[in-house]
């Protein structure tokens, strides 16, 4: 086997370990907010980016944000709205375009969900160093910076 076949190899290996990886994870913090939370990693998306918009999202930015339909989004604003969590407000300069954002109520759950989530995470990751952590950043990040077809559009 040649350096390239080889190199090749290795990084089939280190995919499919950063694969495994997220979605132990994922499935992780899935079972964590549905058991300990009621509540689904999509709804929790959905608040969490509400959260970083404080005066809120309009539906396709909402859906560009997250990376999905604007079809899945619609169906977790629905029930978030429904649950008093979140809010739907016409716009004034475009009557056609709705922007959602949290609730009082909806920071607060959120707020809260955050720190348990936070803390589920930290429980995660707990045998890395910050040294490990610090390292692992930093070889990611060159991968991080090429750019998405999302990104290119401004969306991360």
């Amino acid at each position: 086997m040649n350096q390239d076949e080889s190199n090749s190899k290795q990084r089939l290996r280190l995919w499919l370990s950063l694969l495994r990886t997220t979605r132990s994870t994922e499935a992780e913090l899935r079972e964590f907010l549905r058991v300990e939370h009621d509540t689904t990693l999509p709804r929790f998306d959905v608040m969490a980016a509400l959260y970083r918009v404080p005066q809120g999202l309009t539906m396709t930015e909402l859906s560009r944000y997250l990376l999905v339909s604007n079809g899945n989004v619609t169906t977790v604003v629905d029930r978030l709205v429904l649950d008093g969590i979140a809010k739907r407000e016409q716009q004034a300069n475009d009557r056609r375009s709705l922007r959602v954002s949290l609730t009082e109520q909806g920071y607060a759950q959120f707020t809260q969900i955050a720190s348990a989530h936070e803390a589920k995470v930290n429980q995660l990751f707990a045998d890395f160093s910050s040294e490990d952590i610090e390292e692992l950043l930093q070889l990611l990040k060159v991968h991080a910076h090429k750019e998405t077809p999302h990104e290119k559009h401004g969306h991360a």
